[in-house]
């Protein structure tokens, strides 16, 4: 079908992608820097958490009811704090960790990882390199952490890992039994809160332990959070990038004009959620093109269950629609991946990859690239040592906007007969020549 009607950008149509991207990246740029040029930010440099000045403490009435006095005080007031990432214990004992995950996932693995990465930046943990990990088990790697990360300032505990397993029986046993840890216990000062299902389990007045919500795609669809300002509650923090679907399918439709395009989900609130279906619909609208759904199973105990319904889903949509947005869901793992690119080579179908350009190395054709989940990595890392310093989860900003970069395959494009524009290849950061699966 796509073949019949090669497609090209033009010019106007990559400079809005370029517009876009260029905005974005803009707006993304961490607020310190971690380029490899310049190192990690010096400790000494970054400012102390804020505390009250006691000569302010002190100041008679007649100071209080000056103008000049009083308009500097509201100044003050209104401007937002600023907390540090020093590295600092907890009164003489170290920070206490906990990780609880709806069930394996490569993201949150890779977000975990890219976590840690950032607590080494910032000094809080010794340099390290992490082992190689194989299939999506974030357990093997925490217990890992938990034995070899050394650090005077927090630790990984050992038996602090809980897992729902994609099944709602053990997903009660676990999050019931963490949140008796968390209420009667109390060893607990950190929980790393992986995805959907840990978010609606632990975003909740329940408990007041500082909670920070990861890997979510949308954490407000999803009825984790109020919004992205305010998470509704003290001890929990959500960090998120509220546009990202929309630049990705912006960019998408700019590149190949689709009129119909094909999404394959899971059709509950988390699944919706992490295909960001509403904003699917809404840019749907605005653009002009027909969404394509299809159903799958994504948040099962049977891995093999979620991968067949995603194959069916993809071999219906490459029939029905000339472009598939491939989004995250259990169903994508390393064995169905080359499934999807041989489906959409042979139907002549574009797929963009709303997860990163890992997936564009393996066949899928295009994405916005993440960067080695390095900047995600470092948010996180920033926002823990901050609750460490003082601050309060919801103090903290959590609109994220990570810098957009384009991943192509070149060699996909060549197979659906997609002709990307010399331009387009210019702006692209990572360009990949060939698909594994296809000799």
């Amino acid at each position: 079908m796509y073949q019949s009607r090669v497609l090209k950008a033009t010019s106007v149509a990559v400079l809005t992608v370029a517009v876009t991207i260029a905005t974005a990246a803009h707006a993304a740029q961490p607020d310190f820097d971690l380029h490899p040029m310049h190192g990690a930010p010096n400790p000494a440099e970054e400012t102390n958490r804020v505390a009250t000045d006691e000569s302010t403490a002190t100041a008679t009435d007649d100071s209080a009811s000056d103008p000049v006095t009083a308009d500097s005080a509201s100044a003050e007031e209104s401007m937002p704090k600023i907390f540090s990432t020093v590295p600092a214990d907890n009164e003489g004992r170290r920070w206490r960790i906990a990780y609880y995950e709806g069930g394996p996932y490569r993201n949150y693995l890779a977000t975990l990882k890219a976590t840690v990465r950032g607590l080494v930046s910032l000094g809080w943990i010794e340099p390290l390199a992490m082992p190689e990990t194989e299939g999506e088990e974030s357990a093997p790697l925490w217990q890992w952490l938990a034995k070899n990360a050394r650090s005077d300032y927090l630790e990984f505990v050992a038996d602090a890992h809980y897992s729902g397993n994609w099944d709602k029986k053990v997903r009660e046993e676990q999050s019931s039994a963490l949140m008796h840890r968390l209420n009667e216990t109390g060893d607990i000062d950190l929980l790393m809160a992986m995805g959907t299902w840990a978010g609606k389990d632990f975003a909740n007045d329940k408990h007041s332990t500082a909670t920070m919500i990861m890997s979510t795609s949308d954490p407000v669809a999803a009825g984790i959070i109020e919004s992205v300002e305010d998470s509704g509650f003290d001890h929990v923090h959500a960090k998120f990038d509220p546009g990202r679907f929309k630049r990705q399918l912006t960019v998408f439709h700019e590149i190949t004009r689709f009129k119909k395009l094909g999404v394959a989900y899971e059709d509950t609130e988390a699944g919706r959620s992490y295909a960001g279906l509403d904003n699917i619909r809404m840019l749907s609208e605005s653009r002009g093109f027909e969404v394509v759904e299809c159903h799958t199973k994504s948040d099962v105990a049977d891995t093999a269950e979620a991968e067949k319904s995603l194959v069916d889903c993809m071999e219906q949509l490459a029939k029905t629609a000339d472009a598939i947005y491939v989004t995250q869901q259990g169903g994508i793992t390393s064995k169905t991946l080359p499934q999807i690119v041989e489906i959409a080579i042979v139907h002549h179908v574009p797929t963009f990859s709303q997860t990163g350009s890992k997936e564009v190395k393996v066949g899928i054709m295009v994405s916005l690239s993440r960067a080695g989940r390095r900047y995600v990595g470092e948010a996180n890392a920033k926002t823990i040592t901050q609750i460490f310093n003082g601050a309060k989860p919801n103090e903290l900003e959590q609109l994220f906007e990570e810098p957009p970069k384009i991943a192509i395959n070149l060699k996909t494009a060549e197979l659906v007969g997609f002709d990307p524009p010399v331009v387009l290849l210019g702006a692209a950061d990572e360009i990949f020549n060939e698909v594994p699966t296809v000799q």
